[in-house]
């Protein structure tokens, strides 16, 4: 199975290739411009980058699918506080799927930083004293302490979005 990741960042394509290891992937990294900003600050622009990355990555390739992974932060309904999110998109050319992998209540002060229009990834750099913590674990490793980190959460990303073109549970026209 021929995979097209929309993103050259290597956790991207670790989570792909880890999560659909069943399938013997082979993945490739296509860099490709997400459409979307920098940092996405809503659920809508975070899957639309999710999906823009899949097409564009599938459209560059002949790949059988594209895989666009994109996170977010967002205001949920019922969730005090601003969030973390991440959004996958897969594609075959002929339909795409979307999925969610988890979210996670920012700190306040990482919060506020970023509500005033700093992007995730620099703020989380600085509060840990790292660089390239979205090269790495991430925010999400930072968050749980290790219970999880980047590539496992968007690797739930991917499953999900995959998820329906691998199982008889959904027909092709849902």
């Amino acid at each position: 199975m021929e995979l097209a990741v929309g993103s050259t960042n290597p956790v991207k394509s670790t989570a792909v290739e880890r999560t659909l290891e069943r399938y013997e992937p082979t993945v490739t990294a296509v860099a490709v411009d997400s459409g979307v900003s920098e940092q996405p600050r809503s659920i809508e622009e975070t899957v639309r980058g999710a999906e823009n990355r899949a097409r564009r990555a599938l459209a560059a390739t002949d790949a059988d699918f594209g895989v666009g992974l994109e996170g977010g932060v967002a205001r949920l309904e019922g969730s005090p506080g601003l969030s973390l999110i991440m959004w996958g998109a897969v594609t075959d050319g002929d339909r795409t799927e979307r999925g969610g992998g988890p979210t996670f209540r920012l700190p306040d002060t990482v919060a506020e930083q970023v509500a005033d229009g700093s992007e995730l990834g620099p703020v989380m750099d600085d509060l840990l004293g790292t660089e390239g913590v979205a090269e790495s674990n991430g925010a999400a490793g930072a968050l749980t302490a290790g219970l999880t980190d980047r590539t496992r959460a968007l690797g739930q990303a991917v499953a999900s979005s995959f998820g329906p073109f691998v199982t008889e549970y959904y027909d092709a026209d849902d």
